[in-house]
């Protein structure tokens, strides 16, 4: 629905920018943030479905050389292979997509993106003198805790967070998320020295998130109206329980997630609809019913300080 792009943020530290996830549009937008590529490090994707990493490779692709370039290498933090595919649940029989592989993880989606593009990147290094591409990126896939999870059993069980990556800027901490029949789905604790930031990236209300939030001065959340998306969303009935079963109601989330958690600030972002057209104060309403912090609604290319 227009009105927003997809989802993105950028999480900047003393002028480091680490990315969380990159849909479509993101592109674009970073380009309008002023932000610069050259002081990208990190990117955690949270999973793979296409509105979170659409312009993931687009990114990579277009900034390797030319304006505004990347200049060191950026390291990519996200999900591994699922290790197998959920049975059904819109009682669809569909032929399967790359049979011998039909869950690839990161360092798959990287390898087929630059073997699809090659024709193109090997004439930027040849004729325009851009670098070797296969120089500026590192793939690290994050191996999920023997928690007993998987994709055809418990999505996100009850867990501690883990690490999975530091700097002197930023401690970073993750935990499994429900949002079926994705698997793995997680969500980010970035820890600072002006407070903790947590990106949920997409699931339902889970135990999972206020466990990673608690204490946070700061919580990403994603939303769904569901109340306008069943009235008016056009959708059919798959359609819509999957969103039902997979996202986070926002008249929940408030008093479910950012008040047991003990967040000072929610924020809601991937918002469902994304249309503008629902006043602010429709999803602020609904977000701070049983929540006693600051409610924020987020618009694109909007900066909210954390240190205040």
């Amino acid at each position: 629905m227009s009105g927003r792009s997809g989802i993105a943020s950028a999480l900047v530290v003393d002028g480091r920018i680490y990315l969380i996830d990159m849909g479509h549009g993101a592109f674009d937008q970073f380009q309008k943030s002023g932000l610069a590529a050259a002081d990208i490090d990190h990117i955690f994707v949270t999973h793979l479905h296409s509105d979170h990493l659409a312009d993931l490779f687009t990114l990579l692709w277009l900034r390797f050389g030319g304006v505004n370039p990347l200049t060191h290498v950026v390291h990519i933090h996200g999900p591994g292979r699922a290790g197998g595919l959920p049975e059904s649940s819109s009682g669809h029989r569909v032929a399967t997509i790359a049979a011998d592989n039909p869950t690839p993880g990161l360092a798959d989606f990287f390898a087929n993106s630059l073997a699809a593009t090659a024709y193109d990147v090997n004439l930027r290094m040849r004729d325009e003198g851009w670098p070797n591409i296969r120089s500026l990126f590192r793939i690290d896939e994050i191996t999920v805790p023997d928690v007993g999870a998987g994709p055809n059993g418990h999505l996100a069980p009850p867990m501690a967070p883990f690490h999975v990556f530091a700097d002197d800027r930023v401690r970073v901490t993750a935990i499994l998320v429900d949002h079926p029949p994705v698997f793995p789905s997680f969500a980010f604790r970035f820890e600072t020295r002006y407070g903790a930031v947590v990106f949920g990236g997409d699931t339902t209300i889970t135990p999972n998130m206020v466990t990673l939030a608690r204490g946070a001065h700061m919580l990403v959340h994603e939303a769904i109206d569901l109340t306008i998306v069943e009235k008016f969303g056009n959708l059919s009935a798959s359609q819509l329980q999957h969103h039902r079963n997979s996202h986070s109601d926002v008249r929940l989330i408030g008093s479910e997630v950012a008040q047991p958690a003990g967040v000072e600030k929610l924020v809601l972002t991937h918002l469902a609809p994304g249309t503008t057209a629902i006043p602010d104060v429709s999803w602020r309403v609904q977000a701070q019913s049983g929540f006693h912090g600051e409610v924020i609604i987020g618009h694109d290319l909007q900066r909210i300080p954390l240190n205040n």
